[in-house]
């Protein structure tokens, strides 16, 4: 599910796992399966082989309560935790034989209910499947779908020393994470993590409720090819259970592993600056937000030399003392530090605002590991809703902002995040995946966070009333235009679906697809006829 995701003061801390490298050879067990027609070993299956969990068992608590999300609470009858593909065919076919709703967790950070909704009955755990490989034959790495984005790093690095431009939270599973797009700090140089999948291996279940695994790929010829272009950003548990996935740059060639995915820089800089509250008032906010807007307006094209920089600009809530921007800098030297301070000054210009700074250098596995600065372990309830946008925010949409961050709402913790975007993820055609945004030079996150599922009505009235009040003239929501260009399918928000929050006319699949919707949804008609996978926002059959 999504990248999800994680923002100031919200993430939980980072659990990665100390495994091995699996330097792979030939095209594995998997698929020779899947070739003769059979269910499929896949990754994992050397392990300690499937296991069912159900409630009463001592495990069982771990399992259910492996979210991030406290407003929701699941309760399935059976926890799967699976170790191959083959696994995953058994669970599937089981939940469609005895007519129980599924659900599937890679890393567990979605923000709705996906998985957590008490209608699911069997839920697949997929922590167990974290191969990651290289296949020879293919020449492409393969991702089990249970890796973290951390262990994906680690190993592809230091195996090969590549990467896949994705999240800035390690702990962020893979599964879901790819199929929304995938996004962080390395695509503003490198573009999406999907513009870079060449392969994906799928669970479905056909007309007749039969459940097999297929390989689909990005080859023209692949009649299975739409499978594959699904999960370029069409979002999870819409299709099947995607298992692997294979991962291979756009015209990378030869053999050598080391050339088939992007190289990560040597060293980062990774910073934090706080801004104190006490000295933004609405002109001086409104100037600093400008400055911000005409940045990112002048530097997001594709190939500006200010692609290696990315950042969040996080708006807090007064409450919680200043507003900070979190970031990185690719490379770490003296060019590095340059780019840094030029985006800075020019933040700052005509306003001479005091801040305070933290500036860290290291090595980019290092930080990919650590993940974002400015962060803590706490888990909280959650709502969030995005936009992505063409332009820079208006002084309506910044005095909107201030109104509502100044708001003694008494927030645990309510923001407004503008998160850098564009460059080389602007360098691909819409039509080439599912991901429409492809002109954006901002992602904005709006969040609020709370500990006591008590105040939840206040906490989810401020945020929807500061989402419906920044979209005032089309229906309280993002509807693409020459400024706004819709949400992301990776931090779901069930409103969008709700006519009372959603007035524009709209539906809620063209606000995170655009144009992609009426081609996805012709494919969930032919990999999911029966609508097995299904969520609060899974995509409607045509």
């Amino acid at each position: 599910m999504a990248d999800h995701t994680r923002r100031h003061v919200l993430r939980g801390t980072a659990a990665v796992t100390a495994a091995g490298l699996a330097v792979g050879g030939a095209r594995s067990t998997a698929d020779a399966a899947t070739a003769a027609g059979g269910p499929a070993e896949g990754a994992g299956a050397a392990g300690p082989g499937p296991v069912v969990v159900r409630p009463g068992d001592p495990r069982y608590p771990s399992l259910v309560d492996r979210h991030y999300n406290l407003r929701f609470q699941g309760s399935p009858e059976a926890v799967h935790v699976v170790t191959s593909t083959r696994d995953v065919v058994r669970a599937v076919q089981d939940a469609v034989r005895s007519g129980r709703r599924l659900a599937v967790r890679s890393g567990g950070h979605c923000f709705e209910d996906f998985v957590e909704d008490p209608r699911v009955r069997v839920m697949i755990d997929m922590s167990a499947m974290d191969e990651v490989s290289y296949d020879a034959e293919r020449r492409a790495f393969v991702v089990g779908a249970g890796s973290t984005l951390g262990e994906a790093y680690r190993r592809l690095f230091l195996g090969w020393g590549v990467t896949v431009p994705a999240g800035w939270c390690p702990d962020v599973g893979v599964g879901g994470h790819v199929p929304g797009g995938g996004y962080g700090p390395l695509c503003r140089m490198y573009g999406l993590s999907v513009d870079h999948l060449y392969a994906v291996e799928v669970v479905v279940v056909d007309g007749s409720g039969v459940a097999r695994p297929v390989v689909a790929t990005r080859e023209p010829d692949d009649p299975n090819r739409e499978l594959w272009w699904a999960h370029t950003g069409g979002g999870g548990g819409n299709f099947g259970v995607a298992t692997r996935f294979w991962f291979r740059s756009p015209g990378a060639r030869g053999t050598d592993p080391a050339g088939l995915l992007p190289a990560p820089p040597e060293e980062v800089l990774n910073f934090a600056v706080h801004w104190p509250w006490e000295q933004l008032d609405l002109p001086t906010f409104t100037r600093l937000l400008d400055n911000h807007g005409a940045w990112v307006e002048r530097n997001s094209a594709a190939g500006v030399p200010e692609a290696g920089f990315y950042s969040e600009f996080v708006l807090s809530h007064r409450s919680m003392g200043s507003v900070m921007m979190i970031g990185q800098v690719a490379g770490g030297g003296g060019a590095a530090r340059r780019v840094l301070d030029s985006h800075l000054s020019a933040l700052d210009e005509g306003l001479g605002l005091s801040s305070t700074r933290r500036v860290t250098r290291m090595s980019w596995l290092s930080s990919a590991l650590l993940g974002p600065p400015e962060e803590a372990g706490l888990r909280y309830c959650l709502k969030v809703k995005s936009s992505y946008r063409r332009r820079a925010l208006t002084h309506r949409d910044i005095g909107t902002i201030h109104r509502y961050l100044t708001r003694d709402a008494g927030l645990t913790s309510g923001m407004v995040s503008l998160n850098t975007y564009g460059s080389r993820v602007n360098a691909v055609a819409p039509g080439a995946t599912v991901v429409a945004q492809r002109d954006a030079v901002l992602k904005v996150m709006y969040l609020t966070a709370w500990q006591q599922t008590d105040d939840d009505e206040r906490h989810l009235a401020w945020l929807r009333g500061l989402y419906r009040d920044t979209h005032p003239d089309s229906g309280g929501v993002p509807v693409p235009d020459g400024v706004l260009d819709g949400a992301f399918v990776n931090y779901p928000d069930r409103d969008l679906a709700d006519p009372r929050w959603n007035t524009s006319g709209v539906p809620w699949y063209e606000l995170y697809y655009k144009g992609s919707a009426p081609r996805l949804r012709a494919a969930k008609r032919r990999w999911d006829p029966l609508n097995v996978f299904r969520h609060a926002l899974s995509i409607p059959p045509a």
